[in-house]
């Protein structure tokens, strides 16, 4: 494991995520998913956040990433608070072994995740109309894609993670689908197919990215904006499930 998955590891541990706190995990759910990363049902919980596998599989230079959960995926979203200071993500993410120049940010700046989010009070889909009535601007509550680079920052709290800011005055290399976010965010307009217990997004990636032995893990979060929407921008304020137990990156994409 890197140094920096190491210490993203040790930040979800002060975090206080109980399933890295002692749980075992043993594998007693009949999930028949080749190479998928099984976990068990917890009922304290919250049902569509209790993550019991996640798996990904590859199609040539595309790569489907699949999260099952304990209840109906995507049924709870953030309540609005009417402002984007302070407002609430909620979150089924991906952390890959992937250096995030793969998608198209900076070379070493992170670890780098695919997310499917929905947060009611803003939109960073600009380039896309989720919701089909017209206004690309006015549908951030719909489940979409980004990709993220997070690392740890103590400035959201001891422990907590973030995506990583763009200092003002820098310019970094970000993708084509950036949505304009001081913050390494792509909005890559990979749609999130919903289905029972299920989620699952299908990812295009440039013809030369390596995929083969990529390495991945299910988590479930909230986020929250900062309320005074100054840096750090965006934080992980709560861990509700980690597919392996310890964001070791078992599962492997071949």
């Amino acid at each position: 494991m890197t140094k920096s998955l190491l210490a993203i590891s040790s930040a979800l541990v002060l975090l206080g995520t109980s399933v890295l706190a002692g749980d075992d995990h043993k594998h007693t759910h009949a999930i028949n998913q080749d190479g998928a990363i099984l976990s068990d049902a917890d009922s304290a919980k919250i049902a569509s956040f209790d993550i019991l596998a996640a798996h990904a599989h590859r199609n040539g230079n595309v790569v489907t990433f699949h999260m099952t959960t304990n209840g109906l995926a995507g049924a709870d979203v953030p309540e609005a608070t009417g402002a984007v200071g302070g407002a609430g993500v909620l979150s089924y993410v991906w952390p890959t072994s992937l250096d995030p120049s793969a998608v198209g940010f900076e070379q070493e700046t992170g670890i780098l995740a695919l997310a499917a989010t929905s947060h009611p009070d803003f939109d960073d889909t600009p380039l896309y109309d989720e919701n089909g009535d017209g206004d690309p601007a006015n549908d951030g509550i719909v489940w979409h894609s980004h990709w993220v680079v997070l690392t740890p920052t103590e400035t959201c709290g001891p422990g907590a993670l973030a995506v990583r800011d763009i200092p003002e005055g820098e310019t970094p290399q970000l993708p084509a689908t950036w949505p304009g976010f001081p913050i390494l965010l792509d909005s890559p307009g990979f749609t999130p197919l919903f289905d029972g217990p299920e989620i699952a997004i299908n990812v295009g990636f440039k013809s030369g990215v390596e995929l083969d032995g990529m390495s991945y893990d299910g988590v479930t979060s909230a986020l929250r904006v900062n309320a005074n929407v100054h840096s750090p921008l965006l934080c992980v304020v709560d861990v509700f499930d980690i597919a392996s137990g310890d964001l070791s990156l078992p599962g492997v994409v071949n």
